[in-house]
C-alpha cells in the first residue's frame, strides 16, 4: 500500500513572507511597531509623561510622540541615547551570529541590573 505523504499547509502570513517585497515591507513596518510598544512600555514603567521624558532627554515633545505613535521610526543615536538613558535603558551592539541565537529569547531583558536593548 502507498503512503500519502502529508501536504504542508502553509498559513496565509507564512504564503505572504515568501513574497520578497511584501516580507522587506512588513518587517519595516513590524520594526517600527517594535519601537513604539518598547518606547510606550518604558514610559508606562517609569511612569513618565512624554513631556517630562523629553525635557529629561533634551528633545522635542514632538519628537517623543512621533516615536510612540509610529509616525517616526528613523532616529538618530544622539536622539536616542538620552531618551533610553532616562527610561535606564542603554543600547548594545551584539554581532549578528550571537543575535541569531538570541532569536528565540526576548528582545528585552535585564542584565545586572541594568535594562539593554538589543
Amino acid at each position: 500500500m502507498k503512503k500519502i505523504k502529508p501536504t504542508e499547509h502553509l498559513s496565509t502570513f507564512d504564503k505572504l513572507m515568501q513574497d520578497p517585497k511584501w516580507k522587506a515591507g512588513f518587517e519595516k513596518g513590524y520594526k517600527k511597531f517594535l519601537l513604539s510598544e518598547f518606547l510606550i512600555e518604558a514610559m508606562e514603567e517609569n511612569k513618565i509623561s512624554v513631556r517630562k521624558l523629553a525635557q529629561k532627554a533634551g528633545v522635542s515633545p514632538t519628537i517623543i510622540q512621533n516615536l510612540r505613535s509610529g509616525k517616526r521610526s528613523n532616529i538618530s543615536l544622539n536622539t536616542l541615547t538620552p531618551i533610553l538613558s532616562v527610561l535606564h535603558y542603554k543600547l548594545e551592539f551584539v554581532k549578528e551570529n550571537k543575535m541569531k541565537a538570541l532569536k528565540d529569547k526576548k528582545k528585552l531583558f535585564v542584565m545586572g541590573g541594568q535594562k539593554n536593548v538589543i
